[in-house]
């Protein structure tokens, strides 16, 4: 059924299938871009999420039924593992593939998913059961090894199974036999989570292991930068004073049992000391490294230690480095040699582990690794734009190499008062699995807050070592590319020294033959890991998808929030070695042809002066264009290049939520707060603004408290202590906490914002028509952009154009 809404004769949208549309807004005004000059449908982006919250969030998704696309991220629902992987692991672009490669290429619809191999799951969900199957390790396929999953099919009564991604059969191991009943399922199928469950993991033995040995614990080494700026800023006081309370809080699988990571410190400026806080020691030992150009481990016994072993000589080494350091005039600092000095240590100790650096300032010492300061703004939107997100040689990338050879993840927290080129200092963190956090002119009194907030989540979440990840699929399709924080010496292996539960890897699929109809096609991802409590696992996810050889099925099963992830990332790389002009016209020429090629094959006939959408792509213009628009691509005059660079960074391993709200964040409007639901999102739009309203503005990365000038004094007074609006203060970064119900609420609702981010969100309060209204506005993505970006009705007549063009 295709439902008309018209605003003219001449021009409406039109969406397949049923559609309640509520609070219709025509644009009024004629847009010079637009190829009939008439009043435009703006669809309710809102109105789209809050059906689906509605409709999908009161019973569980259950993962039993194959091809069945699961609720939006901006819904809140529950998971049921019926035999495929939940979707807070894998999310598809596709929940229907199309049969061949020609049915694929005339629709444009990329084929990818987004894999978050070691999610965290809400407290009402089961994790992944842990399956030990003793000496003979997991049962496999012989020919394409993939690994034991409810997809393979037990023959002979039992005795043989065949293989559900290549047909190859395979002997069942004695131990593993089990007969079958009258359906020619194993009897014991249900109590074995590899035969039921979509995920799952696997006890690895010996084999699994580097050089055949059972791995050590991993080990985790503070460098912290004590040069002036660093001194200075109140940085390295506050890390020293966060470490004591956070060495208590290591990773642990058991949180009843102590951590067994070891951990070691290190400071440097243009030289390296290292410390030895053996146990027996009565005061810590300090090793000065001067040249660097060299760089070898000083000593072995008594630098990588157990924190309850030696936590009397570390606490005192923590509170002397901050004296130690308080007058220094030293300047300059070295990076590279902080990595290779990491990297040896773990070498020594023959361990994996995550280097955690705390660096303020471009590495201009003279030391391998050395950087020169590039920065010029005169390259943007140039041809030679793309070589200010390049390294600046191949030092770091050869030296990530080496990283994860060893299994050494770095995460790198950067405190910057000028250019410290991110897009090299982030080549290691990048390619090892790590995270790259940035405090631009971090001031103790405001950022502290959220510097430690992230500190504390970075230490202390679940993450995995030393880790391969492989993706086999059903015949017909591959995996061919690969997006995140990673590093790949061949084809098919996805290596990552390490991999914490926010990361995600997304991988684009293409055709190597026909698919059925019938069979469908399949995925499994496998991820060998070393945990933290130094046990090899393999953690297996599984995915089935029908396939349709028509392409009106292919549209009713599509996400649009995994699409622009996908989307988002692919031209997030190509500005590598494309100019960024190049890279939106791209994307908007593909948006286009996913839209013409519903148009002409699945809509029905209609008038040129319509756009037509898919009912599961009404948002994908509204997204795309955000995406177009982000500094990434289309920077305003006051984005600094090593911005651009961290976000381009950033976004590589966001999963689907998170690149959501990163590209359309939620405003809120903060009128009524009864109860535990939330107040129902408005538009990003400054015409959606009431000055008499305060709003709640969330964009994954911030919080921003909107005060219009003439909000209500009673409203004044409940959030912030004061009825009259002269007397809020801007500076404030945190509420007060008052003793009222809607203080209280709002406190809540930020605090809930918070927990469900992988980064701390600052709050920033916006009082209007002050200096700092330029910053919120920057983020409401349905207007015109400082920068040149089109508004969202602009961008539609635009879209239309292109697809009119390609239809005619």
């Amino acid at each position: 059924m295709l439902c008309c809404y018209s605003i003219e004769p001449t021009y409406c949208i039109i969406f397949e299938g049923e559609l309640k549309l509520k609070n219709l807004k025509a644009h009024s005004s004629a847009h010079s871009s637009c190829v009939c000059k008439t009043r435009f449908l703006v669809l309710p982006q809102i109105q789209v999420i809050e059906d689906d919250r509605v409709n999908k969030s009161s019973e569980p998704f259950t993962t039993g039924v194959k091809g069945q696309a699961p609720p939006l991220v901006t819904t809140n629902f529950q998971v049921k593992d019926q035999g495929n992987a939940s979707p807070r692991f894998i999310r598809c672009t596709a929940y229907n593939m199309p049969c061949t490669a020609d049915m694929a290429k005339q629709s444009q619809v990329p084929l990818a998913a987004v894999i978050k191999p070691l999610a965290m799951l809400p407290p009402d969900e089961t994790p992944p059961y842990i399956v030990d199957h003793g000496d003979g390790g997991p049962i496999r396929c012989n020919r394409c090894k993939a690994y034991m999953c409810p997809y393979m099919q037990f023959i002979e009564g039992g005795r043989r199974f065949q293989c559900g991604f290549c047909s190859c059969v395979t002997e069942v191991p004695p131990h593993y036999f089990q007969h079958l009943d009258h359906t020619g399922k194993r009897v014991d199928c249900y109590d074995r989570p590899e035969l039921s469950q979509g995920s799952y993991e696997f006890v690895a033995t010996v084999d699994y292991c580097k050089n055949n040995k059972l791995p050590q614990p991993p080990s985790f080494i503070f460098f912290i930068d004590v040069s002036y700026n660093a001194v200075k800023s109140g940085m390295v006081n506050i890390v020293c004073q966060e470490l004591k309370t956070l060495l208590d809080y290591l990773p642990r699988e058991n949180p009843e049992a102590d951590s067994v990571v070891r951990v070691g410190f290190v400071t440097y400026n243009k030289v390296l000391h290292f410390y030895n806080v053996k146990s027996s020691l009565a005061q810590p030992q300090m090793m000065v490294v001067s040249d660097v150009s060299d760089m070898f481990l000083p000593l072995l016994d008594g630098f990588l230690v157990g924190v309850n072993d030696s936590r009397m000589v570390i606490e005192s080494l923590l509170d002397q480095i901050p004296e130690m350091f308080a007058d220094t005039r030293e300047t300059e600092t070295v990076f590279g040699p902080v990595i290779q000095a990491g990297l040896e240590a773990l070498k020594a100790a023959d361990c994996a582990g995550k280097l955690f650096v705390f660096h303020s300032t471009l590495p201009i010492a003279e030391a391998p690794g050395k950087l020169k300061n590039r920065e010029d703004k005169k390259l943007v939107g140039t041809d030679k734009e793309k070589s200010l997100f390049q390294p600046q040689s191949g030092f770091y990338s050869n030296l990530s190499k080496e990283c994860v050879a060893q299994g050494c993840c770095v995460d790198l927290f950067l405190f910057p008062n000028q250019y410290v080129d991110v897009a090299t200092l982030g080549v290691v963190p990048v390619s090892t699995g790590g995270s790259v956090y940035k405090y631009t002119y971090f001031q103790a009194e405001t950022d502290r807050e959220r510097f430690l907030n992230d500190l504390r989540r970075d230490v202390q979440k679940p993450m995995g070592f030393d880790a391969v990840m492989r993706v086999r699929t059903s015949t017909g399709i591959r995996a061919t590319d690969f997006f995140g924080s990673f590093f790949m010496s061949n084809t098919t292996d996805v290596e990552l020294a390490g991999l914490d539960c926010d990361k995600t890897v997304t991988v684009e699929f293409r055709h190597d033959d026909k698919l059925s109809e019938d069979t469908g096609a399949l995925m499994q991802c496998a991820v060998l890991y070393t945990s933290c409590s130094g046990q090899r696992r393999l953690r297996v996810h599984n995915m089935a998808v029908n396939c349709c050889s028509q392409l009106a099925d292919l549209y009713r099963n599509c996400e649009t929030d995994t699409i622009i992830n996908f989307f988002s990332k692919y031209a997030y790389r190509s500005i590598l070695n494309t100019p960024t002009k190049t890279v939106r016209d791209t994307m908007v020429n593909q948006c286009a042809q996913i839209l013409a090629c519903y148009r002409k094959n699945c809509a029905s006939p209609s008038s040129a002066g319509q756009l037509i959408l898919p009912e599961c792509m009404k948002l994908l213009p509204v997204y795309l264009n955000c995406v177009l628009k982000s500094d990434v691509l289309q920077p305003g005059a006051d984005i600094s290049l090593d911005d651009r660079a961290y976000l381009r960074q950033l976004l590589s391993c966001m999963d689907v939520s998170e690149s959501h709200i990163f590209f359309y964040p939620r405003l809120l409007p903060l009128v009524k707060l009864d109860g535990g639901s939330l107040p129902m999102a408005v538009r990003n739009s400054e015409e959606r603004l009431s000055k008499g309203g305060v709003y709640l503005l969330e964009t994954g990365l911030h919080l921003f408290l909107w005060v219009g000038a003439n909000a209500q004094q009673e409203l004044l007074s409940n959030i912030f202590g004061t009825p009259t609006f002269s007397q809020i203060d801007p500076n404030m970064t945190s509420l007060p906490e008052l003793d009222n119900p809607f203080s209280q609420r709002l406190r809540e609702i930020i605090d809930s914002f918070r927990s469900q981010r992988s980064r701390y969100m600052k709050l920033m309060v916006v009082k209007q028509e002050d200096k700092a209204e330029l910053i919120f506005k920057h983020f409401l993505c349905e207007d015109k952009s400082t920068s040149g970006g089109a508004s969202y009705v602009d961008f539609l007549c635009h879209m239309h154009k292109e697809i009119r063009q390609l239809l005619s």
